[in-house]
């Protein structure tokens, strides 16, 4: 009873049917045999699926499901085929020695017959595949119809669509037919080379103005010279010290250690050197009311204590009413002089005048002969000129190779680009605890991605930057939500 509470199709029956063979231990349980049979409508699906999952509803499927099977397999039911179809006779070997004797009709008789193999493979369904509505379905069919039955009825009335009167004008008055060139018309051009700077197709634009070429895009633009050059040096990928290997001596890995240390040494004396330099003064070093008070009174006490000294006022007095009259009588003599030697200066004699011009013209001619002396003691510096000379072009030869030597030194360097500046990344090392002698077990270092951003950095070809700084426009508010409110 327990196996047959399952269906055909191994679904799970109802409760009802796992009921119906055993009797409850409840005390309110009843024999299924007899409780009432629930009625209800059996025209709506509701009523279906109940009569389906009754036993008489599943035995009802499982031998449609069958008949369908056999339909589906054998071209219908087993029990309604004949016999020759589902057995044959089995003659012996004596039928199959005759049959091997047979005659050349006969052989060609069991030609036409079709292969074992094309009958087990024809549809012997009597069940029809079904319809592919879609491929028989034309879209806006409606449309197109309506069309038709508009231009049949113009048809009748002597008008025809626009492609008709085109194909029919075009049946009229065929086209021209164009001749083409034959192989004596073609112009024989000989071969030339197309990057070659004296080339057929830039011919006709020997001569012409260049900007006008470059403005109708007839002349590509020249390439800049520095695009030729590269911005750094250094090599893109740089091979990594022998230390940074999975199994490298011990030498090597201490010399790699040694660099790794030094880098961390330096960093620490720096941020060191910030904190020294950022941190507050001691108690000692602070300042107090008494220390600021000096500060502020630093030149006054030394100028008091000058002006408070005992007779020097007294004494200093009557000098400086000395120097005061003094003064007067010296002013008055010089505005008493003052009229005089303009009086003197206005009118000049004929005789003084001679002599000031003989003055003029003695001193040019004692310059010009001073000059004509240097130039012939200079004939005998000639040695000592070229000298100075070559000691100057060698100055000049010495800093120029300076510079070219400074040049290629920094050549390999990052410069500055932007407002940051470039920072090497730090050295991949492993101590020597995380070494490890194989590959499977070793643990990867660095980033592919990190290595290559740098490179562009040190190879000058983009500037150094830095992540850029996420700020969130909004608060962010934390709502607790109802159901973990309600556990809680």
């Amino acid at each position: 009873m327990a196996a047959g509470s399952r269906g055909g199709n191994g679904k799970l029956c109802s409760k009802s049917e796992a009921d119906s063979g055993f009797l409850g231990l409840r005390p309110t349980s009843v024999d299924p045999a007899l409780r009432r049979r629930r009625r209800g409508p059996r025209n709506k699906k509701r009523g279906w699926r109940r009569l389906a999952q009754e036993p008489l509803g599943l035995e009802v499927d499982q031998f449609l499901e069958d008949v369908r099977l056999q339909e589906r397999t054998s071209g219908g039911l087993v029990s309604e085929a004949p016999d020759e179809k589902l057995f044959f006779l089995d003659t012996g070997s004596r039928d199959r020695e005759l049959n091997k004797k047979s005659t050349k009709s006969q052989k060609r008789s069991l030609l036409k017959k079709p292969l074992r193999i094309d009958l087990i493979l024809e549809n012997t369904s009597k069940i029809p595949a079904p319809k592919d509505i879609l491929a028989h379905q034309v879209p806006n069919a409606r449309k197109l119809k309506r069309k038709e039955q508009l231009w049949e009825k113009l048809a009748k009335q002597g008008e025809v669509p626009r492609d008709v009167r085109r194909a029919q004008a075009r049946l009229l008055n065929p086209p021209v037919v164009k001749a083409k060139p034959g192989p004596q018309d073609i112009v024989e051009r000989p071969f030339y080379d197309l990057w070659a700077k004296n080339n057929s197709l830039e011919r006709p634009l020997a001569g012409q103005d260049t900007f006008f070429l470059e403005q109708t895009k007839k002349k590509g633009v020249k390439r800049p010279p520095h695009l030729h050059t590269k911005p750094s040096q250094a090599p893109a990928v740089e091979v990594t010290p022998a230390g940074a290997s999975y199994n490298p001596t011990f030498e090597d890995h201490q010399n790699l250690l040694r660099e790794a240390h030094e880098v961390e040494l330096q960093r620490q004396k720096e941020a060191e050197k910030l904190e020294r330099q950022l941190a507050l003064p001691t108690a000692e070093q602070v300042a107090t009311q008494e220390s600021m008070f000096k500060e502020m009174c630093q030149g006054l006490l030394e100028d008091s204590d000058e002006e408070g000294e005992p007779g020097e006022g007294q004494d200093k007095v009557p000098e400086a009413g000395g120097d005061q009259i003094g003064g007067d009588q010296s002013g008055g003599a010089k505005a008493s002089a003052m009229p005089a030697r303009l009086a003197a200066v206005e009118k000049k004699t004929e005789r003084q005048r001679q002599r000031e011009k003989a003055a003029r013209m003695l001193r040019v001619q004692q310059a010009a002969v001073r000059a004509a002396r240097l130039r012939h003691q200079e004939l005998f510096r000639l040695r000592g000129i070229k000298a100075q000379v070559a000691q100057r072009l060698a100055e000049l030869a010495r800093r120029r190779e300076r510079r070219r030597a400074q040049r290629l030194a920094e050549a390999d360097r990052p410069r500055r680009l932007g407002r940051l500046k470039y920072q090497a990344p730090d050295i991949d090392v492993q101590l020597s605890s995380e070494l490890s002698g194989s590959l499977r077990t070793l643990k990867p270092e660095g980033n592919i991605l990190r290595d290559r951003f740098k490179s562009f950095q040190r190879r000058n070809m983009i500037e150094p930057r830095e992540r850029a700084k996420f700020k969130r426009k909004y608060k962010v508010k934390l709502v607790e939500k109802r159901a973990f409110r309600e556990i809680q």
